[in-house]
């Protein structure tokens, strides 16, 4: 497939040329959006969404419970739709605690230390109780946990993949964009669980119609699962997804409708999924810029500038405090991208984020 139509078909289905009604359906269209940086992952639905939403608008997601955040797969956070969690971590759950192993051994974090932690948390959240991160290493430190090293995130993160606790509504801070959630009872948070009937078929056809047209390699790697599993949830997906050559497929269930006319440039967010969400990113992105853009060592990933459907460049911003107001700086790779465009598109991001 020639890569022209290949970035608009993934522009339609991100809806970067078309937003969604708001941003719990953009959460919804994504199934799964990259959060690691919690106002990235913001951003990446703020920019996805009609109309000039702000961060305080996705927060209000949050908030109202639509939308959670939580370590669904490949060991990282994302945000879902609420009713979704449940199912696709029993999809990613023994994977990523496989993966999580060889971390916990060399921390000294063991099945026992998982438990403890879970018994000192569940009584405290019951009734609709929050806590902050720091509020919960004192919970577990009471209990006789060591949160030293790293060891309370990881903790964190072991209980969130085993769906007892979840990022739901964000802490207000003074000064500077929010940039902390608190910690809520899975079980409790979320009352609208849903499951499909073939959970693994759902979640390729989901992310087809999201991110397609991909490549199984491309669902594997995004879902964090073996390429066994993504070639049986293509077998259970049937005539649900279609292969339209070059080893590419696309969801039947995507809305077939003519391309908008999206921005001339776009500001998306590190670790956006038009970007990340492809074990192949050189569709989109010149590959002489790859390693420049990430995953770098660290496991950054930059945020970049998109052109019809291509990275021309990269941007940063910080959202510390006194820092936040400061315009977004770009860095094109070529001198050829329109000027004007591109501030209109930073212009955007800093009313998102002020807003």
């Amino acid at each position: 497939m020639d890569l022209a139509p290949l970035r608009a078909a993934r522009l339609a289905a991100h809806r970067l040329d078309r937003p969604a009604a708001d941003p719990v359906a953009a959460a919804r269209r994504l199934t799964a959006t990259q959060a690691q940086e919690f106002w990235a992952g913001r951003w990446a639905l703020g920019i996805r969404t009609a109309g000039e939403p702000t961060l305080a608008d996705v927060d209000r997601a949050f908030e109202t419970g639509a939308i959670v955040r939580s370590w669904t797969q490949r060991g990282t956070l994302h945000i879902v739709a609420a009713e979704d969690l449940g199912w696709i971590l029993a999809l990613t759950r023994e994977r990523q605690q496989r993966q999580a192993v060889g971390m916990h051994r060399r921390l000294g974090i063991d099945a026992d230390a998982i438990s403890r932690a879970e018994r000192a948390v569940r009584p405290v959240l019951a009734g609709g109780n929050r806590l902050t991160r720091a509020e919960f290493a004192d919970v577990v430190t009471a209990a006789g946990g060591d949160v030293t090293a790293s060891r309370g995130n990881h903790l964190l993160s072991a209980l969130a993949v085993r769906d007892v606790v979840v990022f739901g509504p964000v802490v207000a801070r003074e000064g500077a964009p929010t940039r902390e959630q608190y910690l809520v009872a899975a079980d409790e948070w979320i009352t609208d669980a849903r499951s499909p009937a073939e959970p693994l078929a759902e979640l390729l056809v989901r992310y087809l119609a999201g991110h397609g047209p991909a490549t199984l390699e491309d669902f594997r790697w995004w879902a964090g699962l073996p390429l066994g599993l993504a070639r049986a949830g293509r077998e259970a997906a049937a005539e649900r997804v279609t292969e339209i050559g070059d080893a590419l497929f696309v969801a039947d269930s995507r809305e077939i409708e003519p391309t908008a006319q999206p921005p001339d440039v776009l500001a998306l967010g590190p670790f956006d999924e038009y970007y990340l969400s492809y074990a192949d990113r050189s569709r989109v992105c010149p590959p002489g810029q790859l390693a420049a853009i990430g995953p770098m060592l660290n496991g950054m990933v930059r945020p970049v500038l998109v052109a019809a459907g291509e990275v021309v460049g990269t941007w940063r911003h910080s959202t510390a405090v006194g820092r936040h107001h400061l315009d977004p700086v770009p860095e094109l790779f070529s001198a050829h991208v329109d000027a004007a465009s591109v501030d209109a598109a930073l212009a955007r991001f800093a009313r998102f984020l002020r807003g």
